[in-house]
C-alpha cells in the first residue's frame, strides 16, 4: 500500500520543490541562513537542511546573526551553525523562515556574492524576497517543508536530521497544541521518529529543562503582567535591566507569553520588550480564531502567522504600548 503524501501536494509546490532540487544540484558551495533570535523552527531547519547538504558532498556553511539557544545546543554538536563573515562566494543560498530579508540581520550583508537565492518558508507575511520563493503558509512550521524537500530528492534523512526536524515541528505547533497543526503534521512527525528521532532527548532538552534564570524571569511576568479590555487581553514588559537582575538572556524569554496567554478569559497576549530606549521588539498571540494578530503585527510594519506575530516599533515606549493596546481592542470589537 503506497504511503500517503505528508502533506496536500500541488502542482505548483511539485515544480518549486524541484527547481530548489536543480539549483542544489548545480550547486557546489552553499550557505543556509535563518532569522534573527532564531526559535526551533528555524534552528532545525537551518541544521537539517545543512547536514543533509554536507551528507551529500556539498561545500556548506550555516549562518545566523544569533547565537544557538541554550536549549537547542544539542542539535549542534559539531557547532555547523556560526556567526556570519563577509568577503564569502556561494553559488545558492538558501533562507529558512525567514519572513524578510531585513529578518536575516546581518547575514543580509554577507551573503551578497551568490548565483542562486532560496526562500522557503511557511509565514503567511513572507515578502517573498528570492530567486526561487517555496512559501507554504498552511503548514505550521518550514521544518515539514525541509522533510518534504529531503523526501523528494530522495536523501537519506539520518537520526540527527530526524531530530532536528522534529525539534522545528514540535516547537512551531506547541507541541502539536497549536489549531495549525494538521494530520500530516502528526504523519511527518511519526517518519521521523521512525528514523531516529530520540523523543526523549528532545522533551527534555526542550522543554522540561530550564536555567533558574529563567525561572526568576517567569516570576518577574507573573508579578508584573497586566489585564485589560475585560481581561481579554494580558500583557507584559521586559526591559534589559529585567535580564541584568535575573541573569536571563533573550533566549530564556522564549515562550513566557504563553504563560499568560493560558489564563482563561484572554483573548490575546502581548510582549513588550526593550530592544533600544526607543525602539521596541512585540510579540503577539491569539487564541481567538477570530483575532488575526498577524493583521495587527503588518500595522506595525511586522507579521507573522494568525495566531503568532510581531513586530519591531519605533517610539516612546508607552507610545508604542498604548498603540498595539488600541490595535488589539479594536480587533477585539470587531470579532462580535
Amino acid at each position: 500500500m503506497q504511503e500517503p503524501a505528508p502533506a496536500t501536494s500541488s502542482a505548483k509546490s511539485s515544480r518549486i520543490i524541484e527547481r530548489i532540487l536543480d539549483g542544489i544540484r548545480e550547486s557546489e558551495r552553499i550557505c543556509v541562513v535563518g532569522h534573527v533570535r532564531p526559535d526551533g523552527d528555524c534552528i532545525g531547519s537551518q541544521l537539517g537542511l545543512a547536514i543533509a547538504l554536507k551528507n551529500q558532498g556539498k561545500k556548506v556553511v550555516c549562518w545566523n546573526q544569533d547565537p544557538m539557544p541554550k536549549k537547542l545546543a544539542f542539535l549542534d554538536p559539531d557547532k555547523l551553525l556560526q556567526k556570519p563573515e563577509k568577503g564569502r562566494e556561494f553559488d545558492c543560498v538558501i533562507a529558512t523562515d525567514c519572513a524578510s530579508f531585513e529578518r536575516l540581520g546581518t547575514a543580509a550583508a554577507c551573503i551578497g556574492d551568490r548565483k542562486l537565492f532560496i526562500n522557503i518558508d511557511h509565514h503567511a507575511s513572507n515578502t517573498r524576497y528570492a530567486d526561487v520563493n517555496w512559501i507554504a503558509a498552511r503548514q505550521p512550521s518550514t521544518g515539514e517543508l525541509i522533510f518534504r524537500l529531503l523526501r523528494a530528492a530522495n536523501w537519506a534523512i539520518t537520526r540527527e536530521i530526524a531530530d532536528c526536524l522534529f525539534t522545528a515541528i514540535s516547537t512551531d505547533t506547541g507541541s502539536f497544541q497549536y489549531p495549525s497543526t494538521r494530520p500530516a503534521t502528526y504523519y511527518v512527525a511519526g517518519k521521523l521518529v521512525d528514523r531516529g528521532a530520540d523523543l526523549a532527548k528532545i522533551c527534555n532538552e526542550v522543554y522540561q529543562s530550564y536555567p533558574l534564570s529563567r525561572v526568576r524571569l517567569l516570576r518577574h511576568v507573573f508579578n508584573h503582567f497586566r489585564l485589560t479590555h475585560n481581561d481579554q487581553i494580558a500583557y507584559f514588559w521586559l526591559k534589559k535591566a529585567d535580564f541584568a537582575r535575573t541573569g536571563a538572556e533573550q533566549d530564556d524569554a522564549e515562550g513566557l507569553i504563553d504563560h499568560i496567554r493560558a489564563i482563561e478569559p484572554v483573548c490575546v497576549a502581548c510582549v513588550f520588550e526593550e530592544a533600544e530606549p526607543e525602539l521596541t521588539r512585540v510579540s503577539l498571540r491569539s487564541k481567538s480564531d477570530k483575532v488575526d494578530v498577524n493583521e495587527i503585527a503588518k500595522l506595525f510594519g511586522g507579521g507573522g502567522h494568525k495566531a503568532a506575530a510581531g513586530a519591531r516599533i519605533p517610539g516612546k515606549p508607552m507610545t508604542v504600548q498604548r498603540q498595539v493596546i488600541n490595535a488589539i481592542k479594536k480587533a477585539l470589537n470587531s470579532k462580535h
